[in-house]
């Protein structure tokens, strides 16, 4: 059997390379890695290839067939948000599919010392809570994390820049979040820096630093399980989405955490406050119209925590058309436009999963037939009938509701 080790080396300074990975590459007879962490080896005596890409690495190991060991370095750890992965992956594959050559290979994980280890100790705090974040080649909701995790770790790259990443911060109230900058790390010119968010939004770094950010105003969720009181929320003149019926609204839309939301028709917010909380990691955008309902919103958001709800004046469809493409929507009041909101939704993801809440049965019919129509599937609708226990002297009576039609469909 040949054996192929992958080596993580640490941070790229010789010195944070383990014993075990000196020991695998100096046996080896090819090594293969980029160019920088080649480098980190002048003494190596066998063959060397600059490679990076899997496939690539993959077409080296083939042409040097007649090796007995070889060695492929990675940056940081070989466990974290490391290439390794793929290609092992890919050499698995090929594998699966009888391929004689790479069925003689044997893989070994070598892990090294990741930026996260690192930089922890540089700043001599613990990350065994630490929530971690990519956004190197990766899309994120960083102040939507941020407002969720008192310290989260931050890997930057592509557009997400640490003047970005601070800029975003502050608009989105976190300006006093703790931020920890690290670039260069175990070089001789290696860099840290402390400051709040907020400072931090014009200060150049590399473009591939990491961070930790500590927030210590956390959006706390006081339950595991959607149904806040009725009576928790500001109201006022607002029609208001009851306890229950929010409740099983909510379980039909089979929210993620990191969901991009639109609760249309949005009133006094109690809906778009509690889909923020189940997806704490995503956006809510709270479309309404009415002035008054938008005070609401914003204040039951303030009081509750949800930074991450967004409210946009307007009415639906014409105030989506800025917005990101939603994951979810819920429509608790359409203002007559039910079958262009469902066309812009559709327009804006073609898996779109949505949510109708219904009083007259001529809006049952019409969100049935638009379901149809636009060839929504799963589709299911329920009828519920709620009636509360109220106090009359020492007996208790039960005083009913009007009945609401929940209708749930999801695009294919």
């Amino acid at each position: 059997m040949k054996k192929i080790y992958f080596v993580g080396i640490g941070m790229g300074n010789i010195e944070t390379l383990t014993e075990q990975g000196k020991k695998a590459v100096a046996a080896s007879e090819l090594l293969i890695g980029a160019e920088r962490m080649i480098n980190s080896f002048p003494d190596f005596q066998g063959v060397i290839s600059y490679a990076v890409s899997s496939d690539r690495i993959m077409d080296v190991i083939s042409e040097y067939g007649s090796f007995e060991t070889a060695a492929v370095v990675f940056s940081g750890d070989t466990g974290f948000y490391s290439g390794a992965k793929k290609l092992n992956e890919t050499i698995e594959e090929k594998k699966q599919q009888g391929d004689s050559f790479w069925k003689n290979c044997e893989v070994e994980f070598l892990p090294g010392i990741s930026s996260l280890q690192y930089f922890s100790a540089k700043l001599k705090i613990p990350w065994e809570d630490t929530k971690i974040l990519s956004l190197h080649g990766r899309e994120g909701n960083i102040a939507g994390t941020v407002w969720n995790y008192e310290r989260i770790f931050v890997l930057t790259g592509g557009g997400y820049s640490v003047q970005k990443i601070c800029s975003v911060l502050a608009e989105e109230g976190l300006q006093d979040a703790v931020v920890h900058v690290g670039e260069r790390l175990s070089y001789s010119n290696e860099r840290i820096v402390t400051d709040l968010a907020g400072n931090l939004t014009e200060t150049e770094f590399d473009a591939l630093a990491v961070m930790i950010v500590e927030n210590n105003k956390v959006m706390k969720q006081e339950s595991a399980v959607h149904g806040i009181k009725d009576e928790c929320f500001l109201r006022g003149n607002v029609p208001m989405t009851k306890r229950e019926i929010r409740s099983i609204s909510l379980s039909k839309l089979q929210l993620k955490s990191d969901d991009i939301v639109y609760d249309i028709g949005a009133g006094t917010g109690s809906v778009s406050v509690e889909m923020a909380q189940r997806a704490n990691s995503g956006t809510v955008y709270a479309i309404e119209c009415n002035e008054e309902a938008i005070g609401l919103i914003k204040a039951n958001a303030e009081k509750f925590g949800a930074w991450n709800l967004k409210v946009v004046p307007g009415k639906a469809p014409e105030a989506l058309s800025d917005l990101p493409s939603p994951n979810c929507a819920f429509i608790g009041g359409s203002k007559g436009n039910l079958a262009e909101i469902l066309e812009s939704l559709v327009e804006k993801n073609p898996k779109i999963r949505v949510v109708i809440n219904a009083i007259t049965l001529e809006t049952v019919s019409e969100a049935l037939n638009q379901f149809k129509r636009m060839g929504f599937s799963d589709t299911d609708i329920v009828q519920v009938f709620v009636a509360q226990g109220k106090a009359m002297g020492e007996y208790h009576l039960m005083q009913g509701q009007n009945p609401v039609f929940i209708m749930s469909g999801r695009m294919e």
